[in-house]
């Protein structure tokens, strides 16, 4: 696996941010940039390349989902994650349809975060 995977964290920077970062570092990936915002998430996307977006379903100026939405409608081919609160079928449903590439609700350990970034990559980590 590239350890030098571009990765954009997307969501609260007082809360889930940090724990996410925090769990990318155990795992030897430091290649990573944080927003709160999600419009300036999507302009960031614009500018750079990514190979992995982590987004919480409610962010600042735009949701999760619909960033998702945004990424795929503008062709990029980057793998995305989806934190949510809590899993409505709906939601599952919609993220799907979207393109997300895997779903993780909160709260999640260490354990269940590994699982589901491997699922994601596609590859051990």
């Amino acid at each position: 696996m590239d350890k030098n995977i571009s990765i954009l964290l997307v969501g609260n920077p007082q809360t889930t941010l940090p724990v996410i970062k925090g769990l990318l570092n155990q795992l030897g990936l430091n290649n990573i940039e944080k927003e709160s915002d999600g419009v300036v998430a999507l302009r960031k996307m614009n500018e750079a390349s990514y190979g992995l977006i982590i987004a919480e379903w409610e962010v600042e100026s735009m949701r999760g989902i619909d960033l998702l939405k945004e990424v795929r409608a503008a062709g990029h081919d980057v793998l995305f994650m989806m934190v949510a609160e809590e899993c409505i079928l709906q939601d599952v449903l919609e993220a799907k349809e979207a393109g997300v590439n895997n779903l993780i609700v909160k709260p999640f350990n260490a354990g269940t975060f590994k699982d589901k970034l491997t699922r994601t990559l596609g590859i051990p980590v």
